[in-house]
């Protein structure tokens, strides 16, 4: 709530300015996410010349480099990382250098992206700075999140909202950059280029609104006259963004979910065991049911109709841990068993080999080896 003697936010800039911040955050990243063709395309060895960037509705070619699996794990891992990072910085970097900092390094960085469309490089090498450019835009952004959701702390909670929206709407406004940009009539050069330099005029956006919050009043009041104890209130308000689960659901729940799921996926590709023949299979796929109760008696807040048996954050993450591998893990092995499965299925009569494989039938047809998302192991 705002306070009783604070002044009025003329015209709602202030509000504008944190609404511009939050879009600014994940815009790149959404924009980045949405041009996976165009990296597949260059990944390929396409020359910009021919490639059909963003202008028709094409797969992409064989990904070699297993490029979703590497934005995938080089995206979230940073994130995770410099997200718990961020609750130390604080000590040590000012808030304006985190900020305006991250904004400057996520401007340069897709820059460059912007200009790589111009510049024709083998697929090696792309892959390599496009990899780099993944990973420190994630790392850049965390930080930049985690200190504005700070500076949001000292704010009415109006604001909060604001900035949340602003977050919500950057994927809406990738996908209709992206419609533009294919209905344009350009080249496909040129249509990739000025795909690319939109998240740059938005961060440029941010970076003015950043700058004139001290400018404006009502932002001054809240941000400029924090009280002496400005940092500890500034990581109170982190813990208790914690404490209320708008960051724990995410990191523990989504975060580490997706990454373990992936590393389960990825595993089939060293080795397959249980093998088709074994009832072992379908034993530690029911076995999985178990992890119902186990998340169950996981503490929940102000729950009274079942006991908490697992009072410590550090069950849970455990669990979800070991169900995410799982899942990820089963769920690859049993795409991989399908086509060795023969008529009979696992274990001599189950029938769910068969099962899967009427499913798939279409797509498994001339592959060798494991149906996987990864290459086949002899």
């Amino acid at each position: 709530m705002a306070r009783g003697d604070a002044p009025r936010d003329s015209y709602h800039l202030v509000g504008i300015s944190f609404f511009i911040l939050g879009l600014g955050t994940l815009l790149p990243w959404n924009f980045f996410i949405t041009a996976i063709p165009y990296f597949q395309v260059r990944l390929a060895g396409a020359s910009n010349s021919t490639a059909r960037i963003l202008s028709t509705n094409h797969t992409g070619p064989e990904d070699a480099f297993n490029f979703n699996n590497w934005v995938t794990l080089l995206s979230q891992l940073p994130l995770l990382l410099f997200t718990l990072l961020n609750s130390f910085l604080y000590q040590c970097v000012p808030e304006t250098v985190r900020i305006l900092g991250s904004l400057l390094a996520i401007l340069l960085l897709f820059a460059l992206t912007a200009a790589l469309v111009k510049v024709d490089m083998s697929p090696g090498p792309f892959f390599s700075v496009t990899m780099a450019s993944v990973c420190f835009i994630n790392s850049f952004s965390a930080v930049l999140q985690g200190s504005l959701f700070g500076q949001l702390g000292t704010m009415p909670s109006t604001y909060s909202t604001l900035f949340l929206s602003g977050q919500g709407l950057a994927g809406i406004f990738a996908a209709l950059a992206m419609l533009l940009s294919m209905a344009s009539g350009v080249d496909a050069e040129a249509s990739a280029l000025g795909y690319f330099i939109t998240p740059c005029v938005g961060i440029l956006m941010s970076i003015v609104c950043y700058l004139s919050l001290p400018h404006l009043k009502f932002a001054r009041y809240y941000l400029a006259n924090k009280p002496s104890q400005g940092q500890a209130q500034e990581l109170e308000t982190k813990a208790e963004l914690l404490q209320s689960g708008q960051f724990f659901n995410p990191i523990c729940c989504f975060l580490l979910f997706n990454i373990m799921d992936w590393l389960g996926r990825s595993l089939t590709s060293y080795f397959l065991w249980p093998d088709e023949d074994s009832r072992l299979l379908p034993l530690l796929v029911c076995l999985r049911f178990l992890f119902v109760p186990l998340f169950m008696l996981c503490h929940v807040p102000q729950r009274s109709r079942l006991p908490i048996l697992f009072p410590q954050d550090a069950y849970f993450i455990t669990f979800m841990l070991l169900f995410a591998v799982s899942n990820g893990y089963l769920v690859s092995l049993t795409m991989c068993l399908a086509p060795r499965s023969g008529e009979m299925g696992w274990g001599g009569g189950l029938g769910v080999g068969r099962w899967v494989q009427s499913l798939g039938r279409d797509r498994l047809q001339g592959r060798d080896g494991p149906s996987c998302f990864w290459p086949a192991q002899p």
